[in-house]
């Protein structure tokens, strides 16, 4: 009786061992608002990338890199106070515009006052704007110059945030509902 316990517990082991090799091996999706990215994303490189992002896009989630929080009502995403994103650039010696769009809902607007939204793309500063109103905003750059290289990497940020509370312990800065290089 004690032989066939230990029989049934090295087959366990054995199993489990299958299972947890099995799940180490596995590629996990990427969590867009730690700024993991996935390395089956990597490998594919900039031919992959969008130049627009619609944020509820799953085939382009890959693309949010950090500070953007889950999908809501199947259309847009909060933000934390700094977010990032990378955009296939249109090519050498194109003009590009780029565009976030986004809402300013009213208890931001009311709470924090008006709002200014910064950028830099590929670490180049562009022209920071300020926001006072409550409802749709559209935040457009022209970028200076050509871009160097396949990939804009593009890093926003807001002055001001919601701070995390009881109800909600995200930092909230705009609601996105897409970003892109026109």
């Amino acid at each position: 009786m004690i032989e066939l316990s230990m029989r049934r517990w090295a087959v366990l082991a054995v199993v489990a061992s299958l299972l947890w090799a099995g799940a180490c091996s596995r590629k996990q999706k990427p969590d867009a608002t730690k700024g993991e990215s996935s390395d089956a994303f990597e490998e594919q490189g900039s031919a992959s990338l969008s130049p627009i992002v619609h944020v509820a896009d799953p085939k382009t989630a890959g693309q949010l890199l950090s500070g953007w929080y889950a999908v809501e009502q199947g259309s847009w995403r909060w933000t934390a106070k700094q977010f990032v994103v990378d955009l296939r650039t249109p090519g050498p010696d194109k003009p590009a515009q780029l565009q976030l769009k986004f809402t300013l809902p009213d208890v931001l607007i009311s709470r924090l006052g008006s709002i200014t939204l910064a950028a830099t793309v590929n670490g180049v500063p562009l022209p920071a704007e300020t926001f006072g109103k409550a409802g749709d905003q559209v935040y457009s750059r022209a970028l200076p110059g050509a871009i160097n290289g396949n990939v804009a990497r593009v890093v926003f940020q807001v002055d001001k945030t919601l701070p995390p509370n009881d109800i909600d312990r995200r930092e909230l800065g705009v609601v996105v509902s897409s970003v892109g290089l026109e």
